[in-house]
């Protein structure tokens, strides 16, 4: 059975898209066939790491909610390279103002949500299925987080981030996620990471997955293409790899 795994951010900007995509590279460079869906309807842009223009995206996630389109048309392989042992499967969500707009106005039901998740795990033949969030907390997260095996919160070290923070694992506990772990992201270079890390896990009781650093190399890439594979040997390549173990529960 695939592990669900969802990461998830109580507020937007956290870099929460980058660290999915990365990992899922991580994942499919040990051979494991992993599917991304995007569940941030609202502000979709994974797609972007894997080089997909979001205007060319013929059906979308919003298609499968709406009935117009099934989750066979809307599964992309998008695995960036064929030496790549594993696969790399996304479910895109739409960038069309028109899509976004709709999706504000007129709810979709949640149910049908569930039921393409399991639909696209069966159909890609998956060992982890990543879902990609929408910030803060909605009945959409609240679905992602109950089906969830694991969930990778993303905060960065901002008191704003701090204090949603709280809030997102204070409901991800009365859900009964399995798994809770935090991934602190952009660090600034003056602050000290094993005290972050000392201070996150004393401040929720929650295991610190990985501090990940600001990173010049990483805002240089400006999103075209995957860290991990331009960059194998970077320290933040080899952190990437931490974050993907503990998710997956090793």
């Amino acid at each position: 059975m695939a592990r669900i795994v969802s990461i998830h951010s109580f507020r937007g900007g956290t870099g929460k898209s980058n660290i999915t995509a990365n990992v899922a590279a991580m994942l499919a460079l040990q051979g494991k066939r992993v599917g991304i869906v995007d569940t941030d309807l609202q502000s979709p842009g994974i797609h972007v790491l894997f080089g997909i223009p979001g205007d060319s995206v013929q059906f979308t996630l919003n298609n499968y909610l709406w009935g117009t389109a099934d989750m066979t048309q809307v599964i992309q392989e998008v695995t960036p390279r064929k030496d790549i042992h594993g696969r790399i499967f996304l479910v895109p969500s739409s960038i069309k103002m028109a899509d976004i707009a709709r999706v504000l106005r007129d709810p979709y039901d949640d149910r049908l949500l569930r039921d393409g998740l399991k639909e696209f795990i069966s159909l890609a033949n998956l060992d982890v299925l990543l879902i990609d969030t929408h910030p803060g907390l909605n009945e959409e997260t609240l679905l992602c987080l109950a089906i969830s095996n694991a969930l990778g919160l993303v905060m960065r070290p901002d008191r704003q981030d701090y204090e949603g923070t709280g809030v997102t694992i204070g409901v991800a506990r009365r859900l009964d996620v399995q798994q809770l772990s935090i991934i602190v992201n952009k660090m600034p270079p003056q602050f000290d990471p094993a005290q972050v890390k000392a201070q996150v896990e004393q401040t929720y009781q929650s295991k610190v997955a990985a501090v990940l650093p600001h990173s010049d190399d990483l805002m240089t890439l400006s999103s075209e293409g995957l860290f991990v594979l331009r960059f194998p040997d970077h320290p933040l390549t080899a952190q990437f790899g931490q974050v993907a173990t503990t998710l997956m529960g090793s």
